[in-house]
């Protein structure tokens, strides 16, 4: 019997009694079990939805991004399901909306809405700042085409959120490692500053790698960190070991220290220069909390 199974199927087959159903195994949906000793991971929510919608449901939004290997999902998020159904049980959420068979793959198994398909739904049900982080994530797991998922808004002319679809994907990045990093940047480019390039090599001597930078200005050598408290304690450590250098020459390292707030639109456009960016990057991301 799998880890997690509908209940009526395993005591319909006599695998189980009602009375070992209740007694040793905790209810994750409606009908849907899995054994009290074990801990419910995403992975089984997801196949638990799944069961939950009569195996008739397709894994969508966040979940599906998981699915296809993109970090920073909690547990314990609703699971999205694609599925002609009511309204959405405890823990779902359900879309009855219409899927193409190219939209559809399996996971382990599992329907799951393809890499494109799944953008386009994050991009226009989340609010920006958290669509473009999941975008992000999604893309850094393994790179999905852009133009196609605007393709897919022809497709479907009139779906809901089209505009804001449209508004997120060219921010997309998939070299921020984080939901942080793809704040902070967007922080960045709503000030006013070009936008950055993620993932800088800092190279040392006669071009000898020393690590990688979050993101920056490689026109300006100016570099931007991410120094949360996820980040902190190992960066402090390499930049101790290796000054910041580009190509032999000294870069500006400005942090996000993540302590306040302060509402972009309040920073003035930055010079195009090294000094002008460096100022007001500095500036932008010495107020920035996620």
């Amino acid at each position: 019997m799998r880890r997690v199974f509908l209940g009526s199927e395993a005591v319909g087959q006599g695998a189980l009694t009602m009375h070992e159903l209740r007694r040793w195994h905790q209810r994750i949906f409606r009908d849907v079990y899995m054994p009290k000793r074990h801990e419910v991971s995403l992975r089984d929510r997801i196949e638990g939805a799944w069961l939950r919608s009569g195996r008739q449901g397709v894994i969508a939004g966040v979940a599906a991004s998981a699915l296809h290997g993109a970090q920073w999902v909690d547990d314990d998020i609703p699971i999205e399901l694609i599925w002609n159904y009511g309204r959405s049980p405890s823990g779902l959420i359900i879309r009855n909306e219409t899927l193409a068979d190219d939209e559809i793959t399996k996971v382990a198994g599992i329907p799951v809405t393809t890499r494109v398909r799944t953008a386009f739904g994050l991009g226009r049900y989340l609010p920006r700042k958290e669509a473009i982080a999941r975008l992000d994530s999604l893309m850094h797991s393994q790179i999905f085409s852009i133009e196609d998922a605007l393709l897919l808004a022809n497709r479907y002319r009139g779906a809901r959120g089209l505009k804001t679809l449209r508004a997120a994907l060219p921010l997309v990045d998939g070299g921020a490692a984080s939901p942080r990093e793809t704040g902070l940047r967007l922080l960045y480019i709503d000030a006013g500053l070009p936008r950055p390039t993620t993932q800088i090599p800092i190279v040392k001597g006669r071009g000898r790698l020393v690590r990688m930078a979050d993101m920056g200005w490689e026109e300006f050598m100016v570099v931007s960190e991410y120094d949360g408290d996820l980040h902190r304690t190992d960066r402090r450590k390499s930049h101790q070991r290796h000054p910041i250098s580009a190509q032999g020459q000294r870069a500006r390292l400005d942090r996000g220290s993540g302590n306040q707030r302060r509402p972009a639109n309040g920073y003035r456009r930055a010079r195009p220069d090294c000094v002008g960016v460096t100022r007001l990057a500095t500036i932008v991301s010495r107020d920035f909390t996620y």
